[in-house]
């Protein structure tokens, strides 16, 4: 499956961005999808999770009650609500997939990955 991660940009503490996540090729219904980040000279760090159905998502502490992660399996989508954020938010959000269950926050237990889509949040 192929990822295309959109709706990065530039926001002001406080705001909100939605994060979009299209795929392509095969069934997209089979993958759980992910959200990891990488902000500067830091490692990747697990966002949000949300399984093949939809029906369970799981969360970083670091901003539970802030994002929200949804999916669309007719439209092969996946996106990211952010809301209130903050400067370390700031980072590059990826999207990724794996048709395995468990270890959501794992990122070497995804399988494919987006190319990733900017977010600065300025203060």
């Amino acid at each position: 499956v192929q990822l295309q991660a959109s709706g990065g940009g530039l926001v002001l503490a406080g705001g909100s961005l939605k994060l979009s996540c299209a795929a392509s090729g095969r069934a997209f219904w089979i993958y759980n999808m992910g959200w990891f980040r990488q902000a500067p000279g830091k490692e990747r760090e697990f966002v949000a999770a949300i399984v093949r159905s939809g029906g369970t998502t799981y969360y970083a502490e670091s901003v539970k009650g802030r994002f929200t992660i949804s999916r669309d399996n007719a439209k092969n989508t996946v996106d990211l609500q952010m809301n209130s954020l903050k400067p370390e938010d700031t980072a590059v959000y990826y999207c990724a997939a794996k048709s395995s269950p468990y270890y959501y926050s794992n990122d070497r237990r995804y399988d494919y990955w987006g190319q990733g889509t900017l977010v600065t949040v300025s203060s």
